[in-house]
């Protein structure tokens, strides 16, 4: 129950950083691409562009995984996955004041949301662990562990109990 909660809890907690993280990505795309394309250019262009190169990684990140699982190669995915960190980063520094800090602060959103992208795509799910069902010995449910030592209770006393199928 308790990972259930947490895992609850992850899902929420990436859905607000994604959410706010890709408001401030989406609109330093948009104002990139808008400052940077010819007069004249729609603005659905600006949301477009942002749109494109803020969800490929992601996409690529769910397709890593996926071909991981599956022993399939990921260079290509990782390869677009580069190509579009670095775009979206160019257009976060882009926007930003000159200085350390300015840059600093306008990457914050896509780095804070790939690393939690990765953090919760890399996260292997732990396997529930079922108990094994009772052997049935002459009509009778016996744990495990009993059920096992049935054989060496044969070989030493040279009988086979009745009922019981090797």
């Amino acid at each position: 129950m308790r990972q259930h909660i947490e895992g609850i809890l992850l899902v929420v907690i990436l859905l607000v950083v994604a959410g706010m993280a890709g408001a401030a990505s989406f609109t330093h795309v948009h104002d990139w691409t808008m400052e940077n394309s010819p007069a004249g250019t729609a603005d659905w262009f600006g949301w477009a562009n942002a749109t494109i190169s803020e969800l490929v990684p992601i996409a690529c990140a769910l397709v890593i995984r996926r071909r991981r699982r599956s022993g399939e190669s990921t260079r290509y995915p990782f390869a677009i996955l580069t190509a579009a960190v670095v775009l979206s980063l160019s257009a976060q520094l882009a926007v930003a004041k000159p200085g350390i800090s300015g840059g600093l602060l306008a990457a914050v959103p896509a780095l804070a949301f790939m690393a939690l992208v990765k953090l919760v795509l890399s996260t292997k799910p732990q396997p529930v662990q079922q108990e094994q069902p009772p052997v049935v010995i002459d009509q009778v449910s016996v744990p495990e562990p009993v059920a096992a030592a049935v054989p060496v209770f044969q070989r030493l006393n040279g009988a086979i109990p009745s009922g019981v199928v090797k």
